[in-house]
């Protein structure tokens, strides 16, 4: 693969390696050049050997070809019309004794003279008129002692920018019934609720509407599409004020087409709903929770574009949103417990930022941000329609719902909507006295490679503005968002910040993209295989890699040296390190 210019410049010392094969009388640029980040993997599996007189990037580059040669064809002085007989020698200015020159002297006749004895005599004589004394003395420059100030304070200081308290109320049984309501820990479900769902979309051809009791987890399902809440604002904007929230209960959308092809495009959860789910995970139900199914059926050929899922995802709020309005009617002091989350910025300590990178390629891949209600749909605006550039919010709105998860990735490494209400790595960090977070970034992934680059450079320059001490970079699933993952680490790490990365690698989905700044990655990977291995919240973000993750940005925010990983993918390596933090 061809490197940019850019990258060049940051790798002109290593060898040297067309990409693909080269004429002779080829002037040398960087879209004939090979990444050296891969160079090791080449030379394992025996297609790469640079051992002999290779040529650095340096060297060659603008320099021609004086004979063709192959891809993968490490350059050497036979190859290119370069010479680097005296590379290394640098050539010293020869030393000068310098001008002698005398101690100036005011004569009696008031001229001022100044003698520059160098092979030529050269003497100068200045008229100065007036009275001036014969006695000439050096000038003294004095400097200013500059005021030390420091941006510190003497004892660092929390500032609490806004508070969101989650009301819960539990949930002990839910049914179908007449009409919705919420009585003693009792759920009812308006029957209706299904037909108002159907005719929400064009798209929607059925709707059905269960409910998976407890001890009832062995039944057939279709591919889970996005776990949700049931959560509704009481009082203030997502991230501040009083939300309502149910507890013992959550619901899950699946769906197909009519033909009964899965909506999904790598990986299916479809299957005994016990066994593909991880419980217990932020973004899957808890183990004995109520489970209220909502399967979608929509037209056939529809759940490759973006109407498609995103009906479902519609007809599905139809019927949260029956159960939202019941809810907001409860009072206060019914609720069983009570959450209080705030938003805090710490001054004297290292500000850093959470990156999280969502699918952002259109059909089924797509997010909505900052709904009116909590994981709703109302009111979200769709990311892919943002242009997937970086979008800053608060710790606090995440944690109250800022993003509807619309993506049909595979299930073991997709996040749902219910992750991002239960997020340990946005929990961790914002609670974490030792560090000032000072935001949640989501920033998608286009399709095209040019508009992946584009995004990530204004990342980049968001992070150069907030002038950060560290970050951490978070990606779900694999594949093609890769990319643009490595590149917004890289746009991160040249503003001299810190970085730490985080996704599912492993076997499966290792990473075919990498640079200078992706030297501390946290793999999410749960599996003994290294796979996807279609189970709902397998290998997402966890309290243990959160514990991992932040633990390195640390060493890395205080200098520690990261070392090199292993060439092939391992799991020692990450249970190693996981034994470290949390002894």
């Amino acid at each position: 693969m061809a490197i940019s210019k850019e990258l060049c410049e940051e790798l002109r010392d290593e060898p040297a390696v067309v990409c693909c094969k080269t004429e002779k009388g080829t002037v040398l640029a960087p879209e004939h050049l090979e990444d050296p980040n891969i160079f090791g993997d080449l030379e394992d599996s025996g297609l790469l050997d640079l051992s002999g007189n290779v040529l650095t990037i340096g060297d060659v580059l603008g320099n021609e070809m004086t004979a063709s040669a192959d891809a993968l064809t490490p350059l050497t002085p036979d190859t290119v019309d370069v010479d680097v007989s005296d590379k290394g020698v640098e050539e010293k200015p020869a030393q000068s004794e310098g001008a002698k020159v005398e101690q100036p002297q005011v004569t009696n006749d008031g001229v001022l003279r100044i003698k520059i004895d160098e092979g030529k005599g050269i003497d100068l004589q200045i008229p100065l008129g007036g009275n001036v004394s014969s006695n000439v003395q050096q000038a003294e420059v004095q400097e200013v002692p500059k005021e030390e100030k420091s941006l510190a304070k003497e004892e660092p200081q929390d500032e609490i920018k806004r508070e969101l308290a989650l009301k819960r109320f539990n949930i002990d049984e839910v049914n179908l019934d007449e009409e919705t309501k919420i009585e003693n820990g009792k759920l009812s479900i308006e029957k209706g609720l299904k037909e108002k769902a159907i005719d929400k979309n064009d798209l929607v051809v059925d709707v059905d509407l269960d409910i998976i009791e407890p001890d009832k987890y062995d039944v057939e399902i279709n591919t889970i599409m996005d776990v949700l809440p049931i959560a509704t604002k009481k009082q203030g904007d997502l991230g501040e004020g009083v939300t309502y929230t149910l507890d013992g209960v959550s619901v899950i959308l699946t769906g197909t087409e009519e033909s009964g092809s899965q909506i999904g495009e790598f990986g299916s959860s479809e299957g005994i709903f016990g066994e593909n789910v991880n419980f217990d995970r932020a973004g899957a139900p808890n183990k004995g929770d109520y489970v209220i199914k909502v399967n979608v059926t929509i037209k056939d050929g529809s759940s490759m574009e973006r109407p498609g899922p995103f009906a479902a995802h519609e007809a599905c709020d139809v019927i949260i949103q029956g159960i939202r309005e019941e809810l907001k009617n409860l009072e206060e002091s019914e609720a069983d417990t009570e959450t209080v989350y705030h938003d805090i910025r710490r001054d004297a300590r290292p500000k850093v930022l959470l990156v999280k990178e969502i699918m952002g390629q259109g059909a089924m891949h797509d997010n909505l941000l900052l709904p009116k209600e909590p994981g709703g749909i109302i009111g979200g605006v769709n990311n892919v329609d943002l242009g997937n550039i970086p979008t800053l919010i608060t710790p606090n709105e995440v944690r109250d719902g800022a993003v509807r998860a619309m993506t049909c990735i595979g299930p073991a490494s997709k996040e749902t909507t219910l992750h991002y209400f239960n997020d340990p790595l946005v929990d961790m960090l914002a609670n974490d006295s030792e560090l000032d977070l000072c935001g949640v970034c989501f920033v998608g992934s286009p399709q095209e490679n040019d508009q992946k680059f584009y995004v990530s450079k204004r990342l980049g320059r968001l992070a150069e503005s907030l002038d950060l001490d560290g970050a951490i970079v978070i990606t779900e699933g694999f594949g093609n968002n890769h990319i643009d993952f490595a590149s917004h680490i890289e746009q991160v790490g040249k503003t001299e910040t810190p970085v730490v990365g985080m996704t599912f690698a492993a076997q499966q989905g290792a990473l075919i993209v990498g640079n200078k700044y992706m030297d501390a990655m946290v793999d999410l990977n749960k599996s003994e295989d290294g796979v996807e291995t279609e189970i709902l919240q397998d290998n997402c973000v966890a309290k243990e890699d959160a514990r991992r993750a932040i633990a390195m940005l640390k060493n890395k925010i205080s200098g520690e040296k990261v070392e090199k990983p292993e060439k092939q993918w391992t799991q020692e390596v990450g249970d190693k390190n996981q034994e470290i933090v949390d002894k």
